[in-house]
């Protein structure tokens, strides 16, 4: 643990934000091992419902798990109020949008749920309320990851705009004394966000692309009915804009709630913690493909290469962002 707070204020300096305090970065590292910890557990009752699809219990568990890991990545990618925050966010706004849904079709179509899941207030049961939090967190990472955000000096936001570039007041100034001016602006510098609108539209898709599995996977399950079937194994093409809108409105909260535009530098707590999130989100994809092309009873491959190829490109966009810096 010593050994990473060291390392952890040596990246902060050299990326020229002051390091957090020393209780904030063990906390953060103590974070991000729950995280791992409720990641490995929710692995393993992920495989056990793969092995006994008709146990619901485990399907409530396999939730509960994922919005326990992403909620304890988030806190160390940011900090725990800004995490319970964003996560109740978004378990609001879908638990709205499902209550919403059932009683008027919008925006996902005509369906209710069965008698299956509790407990079910207003008849929407909690456990999805739970996962749009939970998977939510995550997708939002995979997008920050894939579209970050840049520290911009608060001088520059005044400056005066040449195509492609922002060229100081002071630029006529020799280089030294250019130097000495921000230097002295440094402390005052602040971050500005870029990319807000990419990171809520990809971070919306990422969610989306979940439902590919989602949806086919919990009708096998009888967990809730389509008024009328569509063609995408019986689930309707509307219902995936009606997951793209709702999406959207919950990338906005937690980028609203959740998001710093400067990136935290590596090796922090923070940036493994976000680095998490994005895990998180890979595994799903990897065990909900596997799933559906060799465990489930009978296979799908349909589904399968669906979502996987949906849910691997966000998740590839991530990693790549993660590996470029």
């Amino acid at each position: 643990m010593e050994r990473w707070e060291t390392a952890e204020k040596r990246a902060a300096e050299a990326d020229g934000t002051p390091p957090a305090p020393r209780g904030a970065r063990r906390r953060g590292w103590w974070l991000n091992a729950v995280g791992v910890a409720l990641l490995g557990v929710m692995v393993a009752a992920q495989i056990a419902t793969g092995l006994r699809p008709d146990d619901l219990r485990l399907t409530t568990v396999v939730v509960v798990l994922i919005a326990a890991s992403a909620l304890a990545f988030a806190s160390a990618a940011t900090t725990p109020a800004r995490a319970a925050g964003a996560f109740g966010a978004a378990v609001a706004a879908g638990y709205a949008a499902e209550w919403i849904g059932t009683r008027t079709g919008l925006p996902f179509g005509d369906y209710h749920y069965t008698d299956v899941l509790w407990p079910r207030p207003g008849g929407v049961p909690l456990i999805v309320a739970l996962a749009w939090g939970g998977m939510g967190l995550a997708a939002h990472a995979v997008a920050t990851r894939a579209v970050p955000g840049r520290a911009v000096p608060a001088h520059a936001v005044a400056t005066r705009a040449v195509p492609g570039r922002a060229v100081p007041a002071h630029a006529v100034a020799t280089r030294a004394a250019a130097g000495r001016a921000a230097a002295g602006r440094a402390a005052a510098a602040r971050a500005v966000p870029y990319g807000v609108a990419g990171r809520v539209c990809l971070g919306a898709v990422a969610l989306t692309a979940w439902d590919l599995f989602l949806d086919p996977q919990m009708l096998r399950l009888g967990l809730w009915v389509w008024a009328e079937p569509g063609p995408y194994r019986g689930v309707p093409l509307g219902n995936f804009a009606g997951w793209l809108l709702v999406s959207l409105l919950v990338m906005t909260l937690i980028e609203r709630i959740a998001h710093h535009p400067a990136p935290a530098a590596p090796g922090t707590a923070a940036r493994a913690g976000a680095t998490g999130l994005v895990a998180l989100y890979t595994v799903m994809a990897v065990m909900e493909t596997v799933g559906f092309a060799v465990v489930f009873r009978p296979p799908d491959l349909l589904v399968a290469a669906a979502g996987g190829a949906a849910m691997g490109m966000c998740a590839l966009l991530a990693w790549r962002g993660t590996w470029r810096k």
